[in-house]
């Protein structure tokens, strides 16, 4: 693997799925003089990805139902 002319590295799949590194999620980089580590930011923003997600879905909806009559539909057996 590489570094390219801009910095970048591909992060292999496999690193990936077992880091829980999913797109865009943010890491640190942490040097000790010897090796690099990159590690999972564990701040909490608003602006996570949940947020981010909702932000994104917000106003999608085309459903002319109440909120109601959308829970009457998932009790009816």
């Amino acid at each position: 693997m590489r570094v390219t002319s801009k910095g970048q590295v591909t992060i292999p799949a496999e690193i990936r799925e077992k880091a829980g590194l999913l797109p865009h999620t943010d890491v640190d980089f942490i040097f000790d003089g010897r090796h690099v580590r990159i590690v999972r930011k564990r701040e909490r923003t608003k602006d996570g990805r949940g947020a981010r997600i909702v932000a994104h879905l917000r106003g999608r909806g085309d459903v002319a139902m109440s909120t109601d009559e959308i829970m009457a539909l998932t009790r009816k057996t």
